[in-house]
């Protein structure tokens, strides 16, 4: 199965979702693959920083831009899963990833200027479902405030089920430290244990149940 992490604006947490979902399913013993497709090359420096630590599961990941279109489908034949880290903005590995992918999760911060981008993103959508029909895409709010107080997150999610493309996922990953810290020590939230990182855990490991169910 291909699942591609993309959207249409940078800094929403595509990489953090998409990292930590394949080490959640690693751990459940599927075979799992990271495409990275960002020219920023974010989950490749965190693969990196992964075989140094030499964390287990070991993790693979390959490195592929432009035209990634047969590169997924032919990884598709290898592995349970290969989850796809794309750049966030209209690119040409994003487009092509969407012709391949079985799964598209947009990943969105709670903010207006994110949202305000869907209204572009669903042509794109809707193009790319003329070349991968089966293409069932899901959006994802991320980082959002863990101020309850905040009513943001929700005023989100109801402007994202005007746009029927695109069918809200119910988990919600909140911006944690504990994230952050993992990230920076090539491991998976999941692989930080304590009480500390309990709420990321409990997030990430709702995801993927919610996702793959």
């Amino acid at each position: 199965m291909i699942t591609l992490f993309g959207g249409t604006k940078g800094g929403a947490g595509k990489t953090t979702a998409a990292i930590n979902v394949a080490t959640v399913l690693a751990h459940e013993g599927a075979s799992v693959i990271i495409a990275d497709v960002d020219k920023q090359r974010s989950a490749a420096k965190w693969h990196a920083r992964r075989v140094d630590a030499g964390h287990v599961p070991a993790m693979t990941l390959v490195e592929k831009q432009g035209n990634v279109y047969a590169t997924l489908i032919d990884l598709d034949k290898h592995y349970d899963h290969v989850i796809v880290d794309a750049a966030g903005d209209d690119n040409q590995e994003m487009r092509t990833a969407m012709t391949a992918a079985d799964l598209m999760i947009v990943v969105l911060r709670p903010s207006q200027l994110d949202v305000e981008t869907l209204e572009e993103f669903t042509d794109v959508i809707d193009t790319a479902k003329d070349f991968n029909p089966e293409l069932s895409v899901r959006s994802l709010i991320s980082q959002a405030p863990t101020n309850h107080n905040e009513t943001e997150t929700v005023d989100v999610e109801e402007f994202i089920v005007e746009f029927p493309q695109i069918k809200p996922l119910v988990t919600v990953v909140y911006a944690r430290k504990a994230f952050r810290d993992s990230l920076a020590d090539g491991r998976g939230v999941i692989e930080v244990m304590g009480a500390p990182g309990k709420k990321a855990r409990n997030e990430i490991q709702e995801l993927v149940a919610e996702v793959y169910a």
